[in-house]
């Protein structure tokens, strides 16, 4: 298992996550093996979103005796209400399953607390106004949070939460088919084929989802992957909106290569499914490699935006031309050049300048770059 940084919090997490999603199908014993054959995988860091009671036990009873093995993104305004699942405001039933989580868990905190499912303008604005802010820096303050976290699907909700300074870990839906997609407030349109039969619907990285991963790539808020198959439609040529399947290994690559990732969340049912996600840590590059599918797919092929792949390579000058077309897209992306982001570039051992436009790298790109334009434009953000 390799392992990265989450953000600012300074955690170290495993690439590959666990959701909690499929815990409610299991009994008890089933569960605690899942979460038992996930940390001997070298399995860190967990999310819990459920309410349900007998996920959170089977997770409190797990964590037992290692709780240090665990580092844990559960959530606020998640609860059981009535004999189901509620996203509430309220704060009485936010305080009460709060407690309850507390109490099943058997532990004294929780790593990262998020705020769970603000998709929609008004309700950020109701939760960063409101009590459940207050609430939740109440608990961070008294130790039973240790970073704060929110979870959206919806991008702008996002980079509104980065920029307000109090969110370190945004949990975000993240795959090649919803990266098409522009911003909405309503979910559905993400898992609706219709979508992406859309005549304006675009070949490369939605702008605002762009400024999302550069944002939180300079400002050390980290992102942790939620829905890296697509609801599983990416694994399908018949479901999936690109007419090609993808696999489980470069799903996940892809949201590796994503700024500011540091966690896919796999959302597996059985111990067979986390094998195939824990897979990804041995899998060669020609595995991993998910540029020639999509840059050839029948639907929707990415065109003319680097992707990071690494197929241009060798330089000639011996440039690392992924990393510095993803240093000046993250600028491009903020219209500035944030400080974090000058100095990784500067670090470089090649920088763009040094490019010869020998052209050598273009025809080696999947998705058409002009990859000599390109290095010219990064020589003119950075002054180098």
């Amino acid at each position: 298992m390799h392992y990265r940084t989450l953000g600012r919090t300074g955690l170290s997490v495993s690439e590959i996550g666990l959701g909690s999603e499929a815990f409610v199908e299991h009994t008890g014993e089933e569960g605690a093996a899942l979460l038992s054959a996930a940390i001997d995988a070298g399995i860190n860091y967990f999310d819990l979103y459920n309410p349900e009671p007998q996920v959170r036990d089977v997770f409190g009873l797990t964590m037992e005796g290692r709780r240090e093995k665990f580092i844990l993104q559960a959530h606020l305004c998640s609860a059981w209400i009535g004999g189901q699942y509620k996203r509430t405001r309220n704060m009485d039933e936010v305080k009460a399953s709060f407690a309850d989580l507390f109490t099943r868990l058997k532990t004294s905190y929780v790593d990262v607390g998020m705020i769970h499912y603000v998709d929609q303008q008004a309700d950020f604005e109701e939760v960063f106004t409101g009590p459940i802010i207050q609430f939740a820096k109440e608990q961070k303050a008294a130790g039973k949070i240790r970073h704060l976290g929110m979870s959206t699907h919806n991008p702008r909700t996002a980079i509104q939460a980065v920029k307000s300074g109090l969110i370190d870990v945004i949990m975000f839906s993240v795959n090649p088919a919803y990266d098409i997609i522009p911003p909405s407030e309503d979910i559905n349109v993400l898992f609706d084929k219709a979508t992406y039969e859309a005549p304006d619907v675009l070949s490369s990285t939605d702008p605002e989802r762009q400024e999302l991963y550069s944002l939180c790539e300079s400002q050390g808020v980290a992102l942790t992957v939620m829905k890296p198959y697509g609801g599983g439609a990416l694994l399908s040529q018949e479901a999936s909106p690109f007419g090609a399947a993808m696999s489980v290994v470069q799903c996940l690559h892809y949201c590796l290569t994503r700024p500011g990732v540091a966690t896919v969340l796999s959302g597996a049912r059985s111990q067979e499914e986390l094998a195939q996600a824990v897979a990804y840590c041995t899998a060669t590059e020609e595995e991993k490699d998910y540029a020639k599918l999509l840059s050839s797919c029948p639907a929707h092929p990415f065109t003319d935006k680097c992707m990071y792949c690494g197929h241009c390579a060798p330089c000639t000058a011996g440039i690392d031309i992924a990393a510095v077309n993803k240093f000046a897209d993250l600028c491009e992306a903020q219209h500035t050049v944030p400080e974090t982001v000058r100095e990784h570039y500067h670090a470089l051992g090649a920088k763009a300048g040094a490019c010869v436009a020998c052209g050598q790298c273009e025809p080696r790109c999947p998705f058409g770059v002009k990859i000599v334009e390109h290095m010219k434009r990064a020589q003119e953000i950075f002054g180098a």
